[in-house]
């Protein structure tokens, strides 16, 4: 994020003596710029301007050489017996690039340096040394160690830096600078213009814009270097809309820019590299328009402006060579041909055949309007991010680039020499923003605020619009720089923010009337809640499967749930499926857990899944702008695929933990196929029970099915398939289930439970052991024992059957098993005879054996 130095802004708005940058937060934030922090140098004084008076190389026995110096620190010298100033410090200092009579930077006891680094007098190689001779990298002022900062090397004068001077002042070092928060639709605030601007909205402060271009700036010119644009656009809109070039000669291209522009940059964040490079990025983070100087010995007219060529390679600024994309939009020249050598991607990064280098003099300055979209495709593409990156893809004034180059050729002459030459290259194809099409009553419908028609125009023309409300609607022309106000709701949204979002009243809108939730949602969230309260853990997984995952299922190659839908542009190349099974991301996020050490895990999830319909017609593809009619949002709607929703849960490890006296229980079968069964009841189903041996991922021999009522598959229970838990690394004898809620909510009755009025007489208890053969599914008979009781001569009288029992061995022979069942009877009205109960007994055993072929145990 953009950091403003308080001294800088200054120069384009008046500020008020004493403005601190907290101050500078508070009132930029009235205007949407948010603080991100402030920053300091972290160096606090004393810190001086120092003369060398004397130096004096010392050999030392470790081989290396100190310098024992005096330093004139003016009124912060020794006192004399006199009690004057008048005697130099003593500093020992390990460098070697000043000498006797150079103007140093001095650090005196008591002063901090960045580290924190703090000063004091100390005894060191025979010597006290009062304090320390300060380098550039020392006091944070850059990053190479060039050794000892000489002041008039510099370009600081001797009427600036008389000893004893405050060097923390002189420096910029007592400055502060304020970070802020640009959001994506204003990037006119990366620069201090923009910023300045919006201090003047937000407090009135007088504002010079130095970004409109004056006559002598736009007066006509002959024609300059030759530039060619070949680029014919993407989806009719063109990459490069003007290109501005501009010849400097004879400049000290690769010397140091001036002090002040060094320190500037530093405070702003940038490292200050030479002359030609420091220029530009000066001039970009004063006005906001990206710029590239060129060493004009190594081009070849003309610079061509065109997208890449398939396979096309270069080599950027970074030394990374790149593969482009023939939607990369390219600044080249005629270098082994026309338009053969990649310069650089353009917005983005310069390449390094024509890097400035140590022997250039003459530069070919360049600042170009790029297509925002274009650079932020191909910033991401590459994963390169820029400073000019980050300005073109928010939008850049497109006035601007004529200005920025006249500011920066300006700069290279008055601080490297050379002259400009009169020829300018300036190929321009902007045009003006379309008027927007306004209503001035939308600002008060819309936040709610009473504004007149009067307050809306002066707040229009504030931001630089031109409004024309003669007619109605208003047309409004919107500046350059604001390229995000193309509607109507964008004005208003200034109107909001520049007239005070304090004045918006804070309404609580009413509660309409209702009948609350859904049946629906009402029963997810006793699902949710059942779930949770068992302890399970709710979590959320993202939707995007890839084909192994699949794999790794087990899933047959006919299975449905291969026939998945793939997306056009995936968030991640590797999973650009939408997921048709619950299972399939939530064991991945188990496998996540387990692989960190939580193996006695229980989770679950309630998401959607995708059922594309192989025989459902493609969506349209429609254009954007404008609404579609009634036939293609119903083409879209039947386009759309079905998204049940389901939950599934999976348990490993240990259900109960063993302590002392007791050994921990594993998971099971019967713990998942328990919280199918809890969940299905919850929403008021009560499923049948039978085996499935051929759904994947579970075992063969230990899978329930769920059927609703209506005959409908809802859901299956069991444990994973051996392979499937090896392909995953999960513990053994992982269990799972999984229902389709959607389904089961399809199959719950509508109408409301009714309450059953508690019986008062008292229960009669039947047991019955029936002996099946032993592939028999135990559900089969218990739905026949059911169905016999309810059958008998006494009426409905069960109020509760379970199988607590089953038996295999001699006594019932072999290929047969015994299931006991214990009966509850009760009566609404009456208490039950040995006679109804036996009647009971013996209507269940007959349904039995009509059904599955059971007698009763002996």
């Amino acid at each position: 994020m953009p950091r403003i130095p308080l001294t800088w802004l200054g120069e384009h708005v008046e500020l008020p003596a004493g403005l601190t940058a907290e101050q500078l937060a508070a009132d930029l934030v009235r205007v949407g710029l948010e603080e991100e922090a402030i920053h300091t140098s972290g160096v606090t004084g004393p810190l001086v301007v120092g003369q060398v008076v004397d130096l004096t190389p010392e050999q030392q026995k470790n081989g290396k050489t100190i310098n024992w110096c005096h330093v004139d620190v003016g009124a912060h010298n020794v006192l004399d017996d006199a009690g004057q100033p008048t005697v130099p410090r003593g500093i020992v200092c390990g460098a070697h690039n000043f000498g006797v009579g150079d103007r140093v930077v001095v650090a005196l006891p008591g002063a901090v340096l960045p580290g924190p680094f703090p000063i004091a007098s100390r005894k060191t190689y025979g010597h006290v040394s009062d304090g320390m001779i300060c380098s550039a990298r020392e006091l944070g002022l850059g990053e190479d160690h060039a050794g000892i900062m000489v002041l008039s090397r510099l370009g600081y004068g001797e009427d600036v830096t008389a000893p004893g001077t405050d060097a923390l002042r002189l420096l910029g070092l007592a400055d502060e600078v304020l970070e802020i928060n640009v959001t994506p639709d204003r990037g006119y605030c990366f620069a201090m213009r923009g910023v300045a601007r919006e201090y003047a909205h937000a407090t009135g402060a007088r504002f010079t814009d130095p970004g409109l271009a004056t006559g002598d700036v736009e007066r006509e010119r002959p024609a300059g270097f030759a530039v060619e644009m070949d680029d014919e656009g993407v989806d009719g809109v063109a990459g490069c809309d003007r290109f501005v070039a501009q010849v400097v000669r004879g400049v000290r291209a690769s010397g140091p820019s001036p002090a002040w522009m060094q320190q500037r940059l530093t405070q702003a964040g940038m490292r200050p590299i030479s002359l030609a490079v420091d220029v530009t990025n000066y001039v970009m983070l004063d006005l906001g328009q990206p710029m590239h100087a060129y060493d004009l010995g190594t081009l070849t007219a003309p610079v061509v402006v065109r997208r890449a060529r398939a396979g096309e390679r270069a080599t950027t600024l970074d030394d990374v060579e790149r593969t482009l994309d023939p939607q990369d939009l390219l600044i080249t020249d005629s270098t082994g041909g026309r338009a053969a050598r990649v310069l650089g991607v353009a917005g983005v990064m310069g390449g390094a055949d024509s890097e400035v280098g140590e022997a250039t003099t003459d530069l070919l300055l360049e600042a170009a309007h790029f297509d925002p979209v274009t650079v932020a495709r191909s910033s991401r593409r590459h994963r390169l991010t820029s400073e000019a990156s980050k300005r073109f893809e928010r939008g850049v004034d497109p006035r601007l680039p004529r200005v920025a180059v006249a500011r920066a050729a300006a700069l290279l002459v008055e601080h490297g020499g050379g002259t400009v030459d009169e020829a300018l290259t300036d190929v321009d194809r902007t045009s003006a923003p379309a008027p927007v099409a306004f209503d001035p009553a939308q600002a008060a419908r819309l936040v709610g605020v009473p504004y007149t028609d009067d307050e809306v125009r002066d707040t229009l023309t504030e931001i630089g619009c031109t409004v024309d409300g003669t007619g109605s609607p208003w047309q409004v022309h919107v500046p350059t720089w604001r390229p995000d106000l193309t509607a109507g709701v964008d004005l208003v949204e200034e109107v909001a923010r520049l007239r005070g979002y304090d004045a918006i009243p804070s309404v609580v809108p009413h509660a309409p009337t209702g009948r609350g939730l859904t049946p629906g949602q009402r029963a997810r969230r006793a699902i949710a809640d059942s779930l949770a309260s068992d302890g399970l853990v709710e979590v959320l997984s993202y939707p995007f499967v890839a084909a192994g995952q699949l794999d790794a299922l087990g899933l047959p190659a006919a299975d449905d749930r291969r026939r998945a839908l793939r997306l056009v542009n995936p968030l991640a190349d590797g999973q650009p499926l939408m997921r048709t099974d619950l299972l399939v991301t939530l064991l991945d996020t188990a496998r996540r857990n387990v692989a960190r050490g939580n193996v006695d895990l229980g989770i679950y999830e309630m998401g959607l899944v995708t059922l594309p319909d192989e025989g459902a017609a493609p969506a349209p593809r429609l254009p954007g702008g404008v609404r579609p009619g009634d036939d293609e949002l119903a083409a879209l709607e039947r386009a759309v695929p079905a998204q049940p929703l389901h939950v599934a849960g999976v348990l490993t490890g240990l259900a109960e933990p063993a302590g002392p006296g007791r050994a921990g229980r594993r998971a099971d079968l019967d713990d998942a196929l328990g919280y199918a069964l809890r969940v299905a009841r919850l929403v008021g189903v009560e499923p049948r029970v039978s085996a499935d041996r051929e759904r994947a991922p579970f075992h063969p021999g230990r899978c329930a099915r769920l059927t609703a009522p209506s005959g409908a598959v809802v859901g299956h229970a069991g444990e994973l398939h051996p392979k499937v838990v090896a392909a995953l690394d999960l513990p053994a004898r992982t269990v799972a289930f999984e229902l389709d809620l959607t389904a089961l909510l399809a199959a719950a009755p509508a109408e409301p439970v009714t309450a059953v009025p508690v019986s008062t007489f008292p229960v009669a208890k039947e047991d019955v052991a029936l002996v099946v053969a032993d592939d028999v599914p135990a559900s089969d008979v218990l739905a026949a024992v059911r169905a016999g009781a309810v059958q008998s001569p006494a009426g409905d009288v069960l109020e509760d059957v379970h199988l607590f029992d089953v038996y295999t061995g001699d006594q019932v022979g072999t290929g047969r098993k015994s299931l006991a069942f214990a009966l509850r009877l009760r009566a609404a009205d009456r208490t039950l005879t040995a006679a109804e109960t036996a009647a009971v007994r013996e209507a269940v055993v007959a349904e039995a054996h009509a059904r599955v072929g059971a007698t009763l145990r002996a």
